[in-house]
């Protein structure tokens, strides 16, 4: 089981940082993903941590803003979110897959979101 917290609502320019805590043996040795989803919109991939934090993967818009890591110790990962900006505003879903893939369908588990508001 995924728990994703730390959305809200932030000015653009603004910062958020957005945990996701895992319970489970599902967690061990698993990449986790984070993806957005925007009313109207498809899930859409944001970024990609492997196992054990030494590889990551950001989408375009992501790049230079967001930094993945994650605590294994702790099992959990985080998604720092800085110069934030309205076309941010989404849904902000974690998930666990044993494939490196920005692909939302190859991925096995999910936490419920949380909802990240980004106001101009």
């Amino acid at each position: 089981q995924l728990q994703a917290c730390g959305g809200g609502l932030v000015q653009a320019g603004g910062s958020l940082k957005l945990s996701c805590a895992a319970s489970g043996r599902a967690y061990g040795g698993a990449h986790m993903g984070w993806f957005h989803q925007a009313p109207g919109r498809e899930r859409e991939f944001v970024a990609l941590i492997d196992w054990n934090g030494g590889s990551t993967q950001y989408a375009d818009p992501a790049k230079g803003r967001f930094t993945v890591s994650r605590d294994n110790a702790k099992l959990t990962a985080y998604l720092q979110m800085n110069s934030l900006k309205p076309e941010d505003t989404a849904i902000y879903y974690c998930a666990i897959g044993t494939i490196w893939t920005t692909r939302p369908k190859d991925f096995a588990s999910w936490g419920q979101g949380t909802l990240v508001t980004v106001s101009s």
